[in-house]
């Protein structure tokens, strides 16, 4: 997978891009990534992305030229069609992990950061096939709501992760919340390990961990749970 991150800010992106995870990726040649300055791609002297937006209002707003411009040079690098093009916004479809398993079996991913009110709506209208919001809440930029979408579908990729299946029992893999987990030692600080656990009983241990993300579900995501709840033997 080839990422493409067009953003006025790509210290803030090469800093997280080259590092934990995302950088084991890259050793591991599964993923490349290259960020584009948005100023690079300003007209001169003055090399302003930003502008009034017609019609009034207040804030300004991300010009097209400079978008458009370091666009063509994303689209001069690709070789297929199989490229999706991300806005995150706060007025997007919410990011989740369904989204993010879809995401992962792409070749290209190109991410535009938006700043300011947002970004011209020629841009939105005529490149960007997808466009995300990770919350209802507004940001300062889009670097960190790229980011989070970027983690989210790498960490997917088979060979990221020392082992994939630890990613697939995450929460939101299913319909529940994931499951309390402990380790050594056993009791710390006289607070215990649920017996169960140290019991070798793996049919047991499943029907407790399962009875736990329900319990877990209920009580943090209602709107789930009520959604799914169904799906599984409730008795």
């Amino acid at each position: 997978m080839k990422i493409f991150i067009i953003t006025p800010f790509p210290e803030l992106i090469n800093q997280f891009m080259d590092s934990t995870m995302i950088k084991k990726a890259q050793d591991k040649e599964l993923i490349k990534y290259d960020s584009l300055n948005l100023f690079d791609y300003t007209d001169y002297p003055h090399r302003n992305i930003d502008d009034y937006p017609f019609g009034g209002g207040e804030g300004m707003v991300m010009k097209p030229e400079p978008i458009f411009r370091a666009f063509d040079k994303v689209n001069s690098e690709i070789d297929s069609i199989n490229h999706r093009v991300i806005y995150p916004t706060p007025d997007g479809k919410q990011f989740d992990q369904n989204e993010a398993n879809k995401l992962k079996d792409c070749e290209y991913l190109t991410f535009i950061c938006g700043h300011y009110k947002g970004i011209d709506q020629r841009v939105r209208d005529n490149l960007v096939t997808d466009e995300y919001s990770i919350g209802d809440y507004v940001i300062t930029g889009g670097e960190l709501s790229s980011l989070v979408i970027i983690d989210s579908i790498v960490r997917l990729i088979p060979g990221v992760l020392n082992n994939i299946e630890s990613a697939q029992s995450d929460s939101f893999q299913s319909c529940l919340l994931d499951a309390p987990y402990y380790t050594r030692p056993e009791i710390y600080r006289n607070l215990k390990t649920p017996k169960i656990l140290l019991s070798g009983h793996h049919e047991k241990i499943k029907n407790w961990k399962l009875e736990q993300k329900k319990i877990k579900t209920k009580k943090n995501r209602l709107d789930l749970w009520s959604k799914h709840k169904n799906e599984f033997d409730t008795e």
